[in-house]
C-alpha cells in the first residue's frame, strides 16, 4: 500500500510533498494508517486531536494515544477538548454534526494560527461508499451521488481511494497499533446501520461492490462536469447579480424545458429544501416568498429575488435623534450640518427649516398606511402609491428609511422624496441640510 498511497500522492496531491500539513486524527486506524504513510513519505507534517468527550475515560486514552503516536513519529500534536453534547443541544443538531462543526472550526483555526496549508482527513472509499448510501435515504440531487471531494478548500482525503480493507492489512502487515472506537459497532447511529447491516448485503449480492462503486462515481463526476457547464451557460443568461441579491429572470426561466432541474442546480447551495414551493414561486402573487435557515427567495414582477436573511435589516425600533446631532452612522449614515443655501438639486440631500422640526427625529422603516405631503404637489399620497409610481421591486421598498419628527411626520423618504411640510421658505433663517452619502 505504501507505493501505491507514494504514486497516488504525486500523481492526484504532489502539492503535499512540500507544504506544512496538518493530519487530523482520532487514534481509529484510518487515522494512524495516514499518520504512518506521510511518515514514510517524508511529508512535513503534525498532528491535531479533537477530544469530544463523549465516552468518558475511552476518550481520554485516545488523547493519551495520539499524543504518543506524535512522539514515536517524531512530530508535534494540537489537542483540545469540546463540551459537544451541550454545543448540539444548544445548536438543535445531533452530536455527529456537532463534532463535525467543532472540528473543522478547530482545523481552520489552527492553519491560520500556525500557518499550515492543509489538514489531511482519513476518509476511506467505505466512508464514501456509506455517504453515498446515506444521500440516497434523505434523498438528493446529483452532488450528493458525487462522493466526498478529494479536497475541499484546505482540506485533503488522500485515502478516499484506498479501502478498510487495505488499511487494515497495512496496519497489520507493519504492526501499526491503533484504537478501537467503540461506538463504532453501536448501530444506533445511521451511518452505523448503513456500515454493519446494508453493506454486507450489498457485497452479498456484488464481492466487488467497491470497485463497481468507484467507477459509478467516476461516471457521475463526468455527468456533473457536463451538467456544471451547461447551468454555467444558463445562469450567465438568467442571473443578474445586483448588490446583495441575486435576480433570475422569470421571463427566461419560463422558457427552459425544466425549470424546476434548474431552479435545484442554481439554489442548492442556499439550504433551500422546499423544492416545490420554490418551483411555485414562478407563477405565484408578487410577494409571495420561501426561506431557508440562511436566505430568503422572493417573487417580485419580473424576478425571482434570492436575499441573505440578514436581522439587522428588520429595524424593530425607530432610531432617536436628538436635536443637536451632526451625524449617525447606524442604521445609515445620516449627517445633520446648518447652511444658508437656497436649494439642492441633489438627490441625496434635502434642506428643511429646522424651526419647524419637532425633536427628536427617528429613522424608521416605512409600514403600510405611511403617507407624505409631497415638495411640488397639493394633498397627501401614501408610500405605497409612491413606491408603485416609482416602480420600486419589492426589495427596493424594504430597504425604505423614513425621518420622522417627534409627531410622526415624515420629513423625507430618504433619497427619494422630501415632504414639503418642512421646506424651507425665503424668510426661513434657521436652514439645515440633511444628507446621506452618494
Amino acid at each position: 500500500m505504501l507505493k501505491k498511497f507514494k504514486q497516488h500522492i504525486h500523481q492526484n496531491f504532489p502539492f503535499l510533498e512540500n507544504e506544512k500539513l496538518l493530519i487530523a486524527i482520532s487514534g481509529g486506524i484510518d487515522s494512524v494508517v495516514l499518520a504512518h504513510l506521510c511518515y514514510q513519505l517524508k511529508l512535513d507534517f503534525s498532528l491535531c486531536h479533537c477530544n469530544f468527550k463523549l465516552r468518558g475515560e475511552e476518550s481520554d486514552d485516545d488523547e493519551t494515544f495520539v499524543k504518543k503516536l506524535a512522539n514515536n513519529l517524531k512530530t508535534t500534536v494540537f489537542t483540545t477538548s469540546f463540551e459537544t453534547e451541550k454545543y448540539a443541544e444548544k445548536e438543535k443538531v445531533s452530536i455527529q454534526v456537532a463534532a463535525r462543526d467543532l472540528r473543522y472550526r478547530w482545523f481552520y483555526e489552527l492553519i491560520e494560527e500556525h500557518q499550515f496549508d492543509y489538514v489531511l482527513t482519513a476518509h476511506n472509499t467505505n466512508d464514501n461508499l456509506e455517504t453515498f448510501i446515506i444521500n440516497l435515504t434523505r434523498g438528493t440531487g446529483l452532488e450528493g451521488f458525487t462522493g466526498i471531494p478529494p479536497i475541499n478548500n484546505k482540506s485533503v482525503r488522500p485515502l478516499l481511494n484506498f479501502s478498510r480493507d487495505d488499511i487494515t492489512m497495512f496496519a497489520i502487515k507493519n504492526e501499526i497499533t491503533w484504537r478501537e472506537d467503540r461506538s463504532n459497532a453501536s448501530i444506533k447511529y445511521v451511518r452505523n446501520k448503513v456500515r454493519h447491516k446494508i453493506l454486507p448485503i450489498l457485497k452479498e449480492i456484488n464481492p466487488h461492490l467497491l470497485e463497481s462503486f468507484q467507477k459509478t462515481l467516476e461516471n457521475l463526476n463526468e455527468s456533473k462536469t457536463i451538467i456544471d457547464e451547461a447551468i454555467k451557460n444558463i445562469s450567465e443568461d438568467i442571473l443578474i447579480y445586483e448588490n446583495d441579491c441575486i435576480k433570475i429572470d422569470l421571463q427566461k426561466l419560463k422558457k427552459l424545458d425544466n425549470k424546476k432541474a434548474y431552479l435545484y442546480q442554481v439554489l442548492n447551495q442556499y439550504g433551500f429544501t422546499e423544492w416545490n414551493d420554490l418551483v411555485d414561486l414562478i407563477d405565484a402573487q408578487p410577494g409571495k416568498q420561501v426561506f431557508s435557515k440562511t436566505h430568503r427567495l422572493l417573487k417580485d414582477r419580473k424576478y425571482l429575488i434570492l436575499t441573505t436573511i440578514n436581522e439587522d435589516l428588520v429595524a424593530k425600533k425607530p432610531f432617536i435623534i436628538n436635536q443637536g446631532t451632526t451625524k449617525i452612522t447606524q442604521p445609515l449614515s445620516i449627517s445633520f450640518e446648518p447652511t444658508s443655501n437656497d436649494y439642492s438639486k441633489e438627490s441625496n440631500e434635502i434642506l428643511v427649516d429646522n424651526d419647524l422640526l419637532k425633536y427628536p427625529l427617528f429613522v424608521r422603516k416605512w409600514s403600510y398606511g405611511d403617507y407624505i405631503c409631497p415638495v411640488g404637489m397639493t394633498g397627501s399620497k401614501k408610500l405605497s402609491q409612491l413606491f408603485k409610481d416609482k416602480k420600486l421591486s419589492l426589495i427596493d421598498k424594504e430597504n425604505i428609511w423614513l425621518l420622522t419628527d417627534a409627531d410622526d411626520k415624515i420629513i423625507w423618504v430618504v433619497g427619494l422624496r422630501q415632504d414639503r411640510r418642512f421646506s424651507i421658505q425665503e424668510s426661513t433663517k434657521n436652514r439645515l441640510k440633511i444628507a446621506v452619502p452618494l
